[in-house]
């Protein structure tokens, strides 16, 4: 459940006298909480993105072919795991007291700001200089933890000798401080080249202020590269227009950051690519950087009135040239003006028309812009039937249905079919979808990459909830994109993960009915115990939900 809550309407009008009364004394509660954030009770505050700095290794091979260094990231990372990247990480406070003797080349002639655009760096008030006090240590720090590497002259160090300090600094028995000073190892910049700056988009509270740095490692480097288990699964060398097509193939999952450098090397190499680097307008879409982590599925993080510590509901483009907007949820005036410049520049740039509207279910925070994108693009909007009904009510007219198990090819070269999925247990009429080619699932609120999914009866029911979760597992996804919150890599594991802790909250509601406790209000402090309070009455809908299933399993009258 939510650990951050703005002031929002919770203290509604609420029975809870048993758990047969099971619906709220005006209508879904978790409908009327997302009612009550649109009518003015506040988003919470955009945080500060924390700086951070990677290091792109580059080589010549014997033949002249240019190489760097990547890494897959650890599937366990909370933030991009599974993601194939440089190394890197976020900036320590003990960095900014670490001595660093000179300056990275290029960062006087760089821009600042980078050429970002409005909706990414909207909430950053001020991005400060590109050196941010500690960085360049930082990217030096992250460049030996994962690789090994540390640009020191041969006389003061050898392979055994950094591969021990190596082991210390990760084991934690030292601190990267305190092994330069017994090691008499000093950090210098000059050999680091300055390669742009890069926001990660507002897909959660954790945003960093990334810098990329260029380092020339020639193949006769006395020490080379390594990864070892931990933040990494692997490292390779790679020429960067193949990295490129594997990701184009389907076969591994990067950022926009990381396959924009890629593409300047791959075309321009490390010397001539580097205005390219510092000012990467070309990989902007109107307002938006173009946030593509697997081929046909473009994101646009949008600010709605949704359920906190969620801000944003991520708008989908599915396809590849004859394309499907997934839902629209912003309401705010803004928010659309800006998704339409972006579809427009993707129009333009990429070549991918829009061809209709698609709606994953009917919750405010997911529907909010279709009337006025609707109007915008000319094109028909399509939804379950039992999504159509509630949005018929609302004045939202849907234009076709979409059906469990429907398969739609969008038209491309080649064709991009996508499969329809029914995933009841949110909402009766959710659905999922299923890109067959590349094995992504648009999951709406089936899975959240933030916060959690709220089943509210009688809309929510658990038995359906958790059937939708073991169908989809079983369909094989190879990436969850779900509606809150940054793409999934790990999906069959995800959703495995989700039946298995609905199974274990489940096991406690019927132990504390077993004790006599009857009312779902009375459960909470031993069910939901690491919830906060300003959050219960939402969680003792979640204790309705599964009574009603144990009930229906006949568990409860054994009990």
């Amino acid at each position: 459940m939510p650990t951050e809550w703005p002031s929002c309407p919770l203290g509604l009008p609420f029975d809870s006298l048993c758990y047969k009364h099971r619906v709220p004394a005006s209508g879904g509660l978790y409908e009327r909480v997302l009612a009550g954030l649109a009518e003015g009770h506040g988003l919470p505050e955009t945080k500060p993105p924390r700086a951070s700095a990677a290091v792109v290794l580059w080589r010549r091979t014997d033949g002249g072919d240019l190489e760097v260094f990547w890494l897959k990231r650890s599937e366990s990372l909370p933030f991009m795991g599974g993601f194939f990247a440089f190394p890197g990480g976020g900036l320590s406070r003990r960095d900014i007291s670490l001595s660093v003797e000179g300056s990275p080349v290029g960062v006087e002639a760089a821009p600042t700001a980078a050429g970002l655009p409005p909706a990414v760096t909207d909430g950053v008030a001020d991005l400060g200089p590109i050196l941010a006090p500690g960085l360049v240590a930082c990217a030096l720090r992250e460049l030996f933890e994962e690789t090994g590497i540390l640009p020191v002259p041969a006389e003061d160090a050898s392979r055994e000798r950094l591969a021990e300090a190596r082991r210390r600094l990760l084991a934690k028995e030292e601190d990267f401080q305190a092994l330069l000073a017994a090691e008499g190892f000093e950090l210098e910049a000059g050999s680091l080249v300055y390669a742009g700056r890069w926001l990660t988009p507002p897909l959660g509270p954790l945003r960093f202020d990334n810098r990329f740095f260029l380092l020339h490692w020639p193949r006769e480097k006395w020490l080379q590269p390594e990864v070892l288990s931990g933040e990494a699964e692997l490292g390779e060398w790679v020429r960067p227009a193949d990295a490129v097509e594997r990701w184009r193939r389907g076969e591994l999952v990067s950022a926009p950051p990381i396959l924009h450098i890629l593409d300047v090397l791959a075309h321009q190499g490390p010397e001539e690519g580097l205005e390219r680097l510092w000012l990467p307008v070309e990989a902007n879409l109107g307002p938006f950087r173009r946030v593509e982590f697997r081929p046909g599925v473009l994101l646009f993080p949008l600010r709605t009135p949704t359920l906190p510590p969620a801000a944003y509901t991520n708008t989908f483009l599915l396809g590849t040239e004859e394309a499907v907007l997934v839902d629209p949820g912003t309401p705010f005036e803004r928010e659309i003006a800006w998704l339409r410049e972006g579809l427009e520049a993707v129009r333009q740039r990429l070549g991918r028309r829009i061809s209709a509207i698609w709606l994953t279910h009917h919750h405010p925070d997911h529907i909010g812009g279709v009337a006025a994108l609707r109007e915008a693009l000319e094109v028909p909007v399509l939804a379950h039937p039992e999504t159509a009904e509630r949005l018929a009510g609302r004045g939202i007219p849907v234009d076709g249905e979409l059906a469990d198990g429907q398969r739609i090819e969008l038209a491309g070269d080649p064709p991009f079919p996508v499969r329809v999925v029914h995933t009841p247990g949110h909402a009766r009429g959710h659905l999922c979808f299923l890109d067959e080619t590349y094995g992504s699932v648009l999951a709406g609120d089936l899975v959240a990459g933030l916060g959690t999914i709220v089943i509210d009866p009688p809309e929510g029911n658990m038995s359906d909830y958790l059937d939708s979760l073991v169908r989809l597992r079983e369909l094989g996804p190879r990436a969850i994109f779900p509606a809150h919150g940054p793409m999934i890599v790990t999906a069959e594991a995800k959703l495995e993960e989700y039946i298995r802790h609905r199974q274990w909250r489940e096991e406690r509601i019927l132990e504390a009915w077993r004790t006599g406790l009857r009312e779902p209000a009375a459960m909470l402090e031993t069910v939901y115990d690491e919830v906060p309070k300003i959050a219960h009455p939402l969680a003792e809908r979640q204790i309705v939900a599964h009574l009603e299933r144990l009930e229906e399993m006949g568990r409860l009258s054994n009990s």
